[in-house]
């Protein structure tokens, strides 16, 4: 069993990245700037858009972040957006989820303009890449990709069960799989709550791709020798072991699972890392307009 290092690969993204930018920088381009947009006080996107600042930093970028009450209206919202969308100095931008109640999310998204939709949220950005156009992949699913092509697993006529259906993972992630490249030209099932025989499913699979964000449930009975498994799960549990009260759970017992598995990641430290590292790479390929 061999474990995927996410933290070490993400590193060695950013680094790449870094090196990009200066090439750019010294050729006499303008730096990459991303911009993100905050609304409200919610503990975990505060975390996270640090991170994103942070990376930002590392990578050479650019970061500006733009906050707002949570009280803030949605025309309010959705000007702001316009003004990132039009402003020739911002590269991409996001917009932090969750919103508050208030605000409709998907009217959120679609006013991005697609071009600076580093997230790769937009439906633009969803069709060109379910029909493999050039695009801003969302950056869990290009992150798996990644890890898998860091790696070097073979995943050319795997069987590939994908555990969840969201728009932001299971979906694309089965389309990426399934797709004529490297990695991908797997054969693909994609499993979600009514779904029967899922234990079933997941013995016959090459490879298992977990985004459920049900703690624990890859279970070891459900898994072949040999097979890959990727965590995309990462679950608050209480653990009053720790000094937080919490720990981070994946999808998978990972305990009973790791032993069977010829590559997994571990949570933390797999998926998560490369993620923001996925966004850095759409902020690069903004900047360089190598897609819109």
């Amino acid at each position: 069993m061999e474990l995927i290092d996410g933290k070490k690969v993400a590193a060695e993204v950013k680094a790449e990245i870094a090196r990009d930018v200066e090439k750019m920088v010294t050729e006499g381009h303008k730096r990459p700037h991303l911009a993100a947009i905050l609304v409200g006080h919610d503990g975990g996107s505060e975390t996270y858009v640090a991170s994103k600042v942070k990376a930002c930093e590392e990578c050479g970028f650019k970061s500006s972040l733009l906050r707002f009450d949570e009280n803030i209206t949605q025309d309010e919202l959705l000007k702001a957006i316009a003004d990132l969308n039009n402003d020739s100095d911002v590269d991409g931008f996001i917009v932090q989820l969750p919103l508050p109640r208030h605000i409709d999310e998907q009217r959120v998204i679609e006013a991005i303009d697609p071009g600076k939709d580093v997230d790769g949220f937009h439906p633009v950005n969803v069709g060109r890449m379910s029909i493999g156009l050039p695009c801003f992949i969302s950056a869990t699913p290009s992150g798996i990709m990644e890890l898998l092509r860091r790696y070097d697993i073979d995943t050319r006529g795997k069987r590939c069960v994908v555990l969840g259906r969201s728009n932001i993972v299971g979906k694309p992630v089965a389309s990426l799989m399934q797709q004529k490249a490297n990695p991908g030209n797997a054969t693909v099932t994609v499993c979600h709550s009514a779904t029967p025989d899922i234990a079933e499913i997941c013995r016959e699979a090459d490879i298992i791709i977990a985004a459920l964000g049900h703690p624990g449930f890859v279970t070891a009975d459900m898994v072949k020798d040999g097979a890959v498994v990727i965590d995309v799960g990462t679950t608050r549990v209480a653990d009053p072991t720790r000094k937080s009260g919490f720990r981070l759970s994946g999808d998978v017992d990972f305990e009973n699972v790791a032993p069977k598995c010829s590559y997994i990641t571990p949570v933390p430290g797999g998926v998560g890392p490369m993620t923001i590292c996925s966004l850095m790479k759409n902020t690069l390929l903004a900047a360089s307009r190598k897609v819109y």
